[in-house]
């Protein structure tokens, strides 16, 4: 059989080749044409699985190595048998870290102190529910927005959204990208919502680009409210709104999933499903080990300064979100080499830490530390 991937998929060549011709594509470059007399198709987000893509070639099986399928034309792909499976939840301790490392650049940069500041979070899927537990041993309050799984699970710890809006210190978005019905998130961070929010709140998204009215957002960045702002995901990626980078404080590629671990865990999960689907002997297949950081002992014994900083700086040891806003920030138009280059980065349980202050070693334990 033959089979057509996204060339910047770590982990995947040489896996299916015993089994199938593989090609190995640009996935923004994957047409109609590239698709002759394929059997499956594995992408990113970068491809657009529609019926312009798919329409008179012999694809049974989609797979994408992303937690999100907004990229597909699902119903079209049903209506047509074609079987689509996406990785959920592969990426999350990597957003996980990513969030931390803005909360630990905001303590140490902004003076932030956990325990006197409330953390709203919009969804609480695989991402958001790590979020919430990474949060909470820092010591923030955390207020919980899902309707959906409110309405399943019963109110509980949810709040309403205009309750965590006005009294959250910082916003961070971890929804789906939806268009339609009662949760639709398509524009949620519009005019309303933005008034809404304290100010001189810090707003985060790392889910969708498409979730936020840019052009609201800009204006509220101009009034102060909110005061900040940290963005991962855009609109018209990766042709960027300009006047937004500017205007946020911490500017990334659309990288916050990025981590060496979630993208093994996309590939291993996509890799998995297609020997389903094929009936290939891959059903308990695992990448080659990850390879190691480069520094992964990290000792923090006599370290001085508060519990919130050296905790902090052990986040940051493990990846700082504001090197990769200087570098998008500074040339915009290597969006796309930032996110194919990305270079390796680990999570936190591939880092050990030494240190003679159990309080502060037990808080970085339940992080994942080892």
């Amino acid at each position: 059989m033959k089979i057509i991937a996204d060339k910047n998929i770590p982990f995947i060549k040489g896996v299916l080749e015993p089994w199938a011709d593989v090609e190995y594509h640009e996935g923004s470059r994957i047409d109609n044409a590239t698709l002759a007399g394929a059997d499956a198709l594995i992408v990113r987000t970068r491809t657009r699985c529609d019926k312009n893509l798919l329409q008179g070639t012999g694809i049974q099986f989609i797979g994408t190595a992303t937690i999100g399928t907004d990229h597909i034309d699902l119903a079209w792909c049903r209506e047509k048998g074609i079987k689509c499976c996406s990785a959920p939840g592969c990426n999350s301790g990597s957003v996980m870290q990513y969030v931390a490392s803005v909360l630990a650049y905001l303590v140490l940069d902004h003076g932030i102190k956990p325990a006197g500041t409330t953390l709203g979070l919009i969804g609480v899927g695989n991402v958001g529910s790590k979020v919430a537990a990474m949060a909470r041993v820092l010591g923030y309050n955390v207020l919980l927005n899902d309707p959906p799984r409110e309405r399943m699970e019963g109110k509980g710890e949810f709040s309403h959204l205009n309750r965590v809006l006005d009294e959250s210190d910082i916003i961070s978005m971890h929804v789906p990208l939806t268009y339609e019905g009662p949760d639709k998130t398509y524009q949620i961070v519009n005019e309303a919502f933005i008034s809404k929010m304290k100010d001189h709140a810090i707003f985060i998204n790392t889910s969708r680009g498409q979730v936020a009215d840019e052009k609201a957002l800009i204006t509220g960045l101009v009034k102060k409210s909110p005061g900040s702002a940290v963005i991962d995901v855009w609109r018209n990626e990766p042709a960027i709104n300009h006047e937004l980078l500017k205007a946020v404080e911490i500017a990334t590629a659309h990288i916050a999933g990025y981590s060496l671990d979630g993208k093994a865990k996309g590939t291993k999960m996509i890799i998995r499903q297609l020997a389903e689907h094929f009936g290939l002997p891959l059903a308990d297949w695992e990448p080659e080990s990850v390879p190691l950081p480069g520094n992964p002992l990290i000792d923090i014994s006599g370290s001085a300064g508060s519990d919130d900083a050296i905790i902090s700086g052990a986040i940051l040891h493990t990846y700082r979100v504001y090197d990769d806003s200087v570098k998008l920030k500074k040339n915009p138009a290597s969006f796309e080499k930032l996110r194919n280059d990305y270079p390796p980065r680990r999570e936190f349980h591939a880092y050990r830490v030494k240190g003679d202050n159990e309080l502060i070693l037990n808080k970085l334990r339940a992080l994942g530390f080892m």
